[in-house]
């Protein structure tokens, strides 16, 4: 174990970033290129090692987060690298996207500062690689099995790791042109460099998981046909039918889904293009939405040098600690600051978001050009407008960061499938298909059989651990169909929202 009186001598120390001066600059990581090591252990050594670990609780995945404090605190970086890849295919995604619910949970939480949980995973991800720890684990011998993933995000991908490891070939179907999802085309360069994506994919090709580019299954191919050539087919499409603002003037131009305006800027920096087809460049931008979306189009619209920037969230300021109705270890609701909003106070010099507003109307500019958005502040709970309150703030560019209600509706996979959707507009999923496996394997079997969801396309618009968590449980469940049983961790408990359509 760790010092039992590590977290009474040590402060929490987060890792800094680099200067907001500095990384405004370019799109590197906010972390990148510094030294972690000798603070990473310090940190890692506050950890309690309770009886009862509620940072498990606080984690989808069920990282062994004691076990890898206690190694990364000696400088054990290869027990630690097993600990941590014991449950997460991919810590160097996690490490740098997960909003970390585990420090929320952390035992410390309840009186003091927790452990910095999301620093030490990232480093230990980082020495993984430095250090060779990942190299690849092709099968012993195959299955005869094959299967299909359609999407490969973090949820398609560790589905695909899990099966191909345990010997089924597979064959990751993606119709954009590069593999990733979300990770390649929506995170932004400055939150995850691509090289730990295509490092990852290295190793997954090593081990013989196959991946195929530009293929629309549910379009360009038919998914029935896709099952017909497989023994199984998992669902990892992801959520991406996107919410929509219906006020007045939305059809101006200069109005822009927040996804599409960052993968226009995910491909400037993958070399496709020399300048966006949307920039921010010398506007008055407003961000609508207040979640991850619309904090890393922040930092995006400030490394492409807007004018101003504003950024509208409907709901009301939180405070600083938990309410009552949000006690530990339950993740709250309380004030965050994300780097690009850091970013954003370093230039401007004040928070740009706007608490408890809604949009009333865009006002045309010149030549059908969007000049103006009208807001309104709204009341807290009932979300109505409150009287006498319009303002006009100016917009050259609006994004809209207003979420995803599920996967895409004009999709083929529905129809070909046959599959339904639940009251979220979500793939529906069966809670179980046969009684022995319902431990372990029992939350990810479709109604069409052979065909399993994993991901935000059954759970809806989600965190990456959750993607990954369901990956790995879809393709448990996968492999228990093919094979009658199976070894392979299902980490999604099964009271837990159901893994299959």
């Amino acid at each position: 174990m760790t010092d039992p009186f590590g977290f009474l001598r040590v402060p929490r120390r987060p890792v800094p970033p680099r200067p907001v001066t500095e990384r405004l600059n370019d799109w590197d990581e906010v972390y990148a290129g510094q030294s972690q090591l000798p603070l990473i252990s310090e940190q890692a050594g506050r950890c309690m090692d309770c009886g009862i670990p509620f940072c498990h609780h606080g984690c989808p995945l069920g990282n062994l987060i004691p076990e890898w404090n206690a190694y990364a605190t000696r400088g054990s970086w290869r027990d630690a690298a097993e600990r941590l890849h014991a449950t997460n295919n991919f810590p160097e995604f996690t490490g740098r996207l997960c909003p970390a619910p585990c420090e929320d949970a952390c035992v410390l939480t309840i009186n003091a500062d927790p452990v910095t949980i999301k620093n030490v995973e990232n480093a230990i991800a980082d020495e993984i690689w430095a250090r060779g720890y990942a190299s690849p684990q092709p099968p012993e011998r195959l299955s005869g099995k094959t299967v299909a993933v359609v999407g490969s995000g973090p949820a398609g991908l560790a589905a695909a790791q899990q099966l191909t490891r345990i010997g089924h070939t597979v064959a990751v179907y993606e119709r954009a042109d590069r593999i990733g999802g979300l990770l390649r085309y929506g995170i932004p360069a400055f939150k995850m460099e691509k090289q730990h994506l295509d490092r990852r994919l290295g190793q997954m090709r090593a081990e013989g998981t196959k991946f195929r580019t530009g293929v629309d299954v549910g379009g360009d191919l038919d998914a029935t046909e896709l099952l017909r050539r497989h023994d199984a087919v998992i669902l990892a499409v992801g959520a991406r039918e996107q919410r929509e603002l219906p006020v007045p003037g939305r059809e101006l131009s200069g109005i822009h889904q927040a996804m599409d305006y960052l993968t226009f800027a995910n491909r400037v920096c993958e070399g496709d293009y020399a300048a966006p087809p949307v920039t921010a460049a010398d506007k008055h931008v407003v961000i609508i939405g207040g979640g991850d979306t619309g904090s890393d189009c922040l930092g995006t619209v400030l490394r492409q040098g807007a004018a101003s920037v504003v950024q509208l969230d409907i709901n009301p300021e939180p405070g600083e600690a938990r309410r009552t109705t949000e006690p530990w270890p339950v993740y709250p609701k309380v004030y965050r600051i994300s780097h690009a909003h850091e970013e954003a106070r370093g230039r401007e010099g004040t928070d740009p978001r706007v608490f408890s507003s809604a949009t009333l109307r865009f006002e045309e500019g010149r030549a059908g050009q969007v000049g103006a958005l009208h807001l309104t502040e709204v009341e807290p709970t009932a979300r109505e407008p409150r009287p006498d309150t319009e303002q006009r703030i100016p917009a050259d560019l609006v994004l809209l960061a207003l979420g995803f209600s599920g996967p895409e509706q004009g999709s083929g996979l529905i129809a070909q499938l046959g599959l339904t959707l639940d009251d979220r507009g979500n793939f529906a999923r069966n809670a179980c298909f046969a009684a022995e496996t319902v431990e372990r394997a029992g939350p990810a079997r479709s109604r069409a059989d052979g065909v399993f969801v994993a991901g935000d396309a059954g759970r809806g618009q989600s965190l990456v651990v959750w993607a990954i968590a369901e990956g790995r449980s879809a393709a448990a469940a996968t492999d228990s169909y093919l094979s009658g049983s199976t070894v392979l961790p299902a980490p999604v408990a099964p009271h837990d929202r159901p893994l299959v359509a």
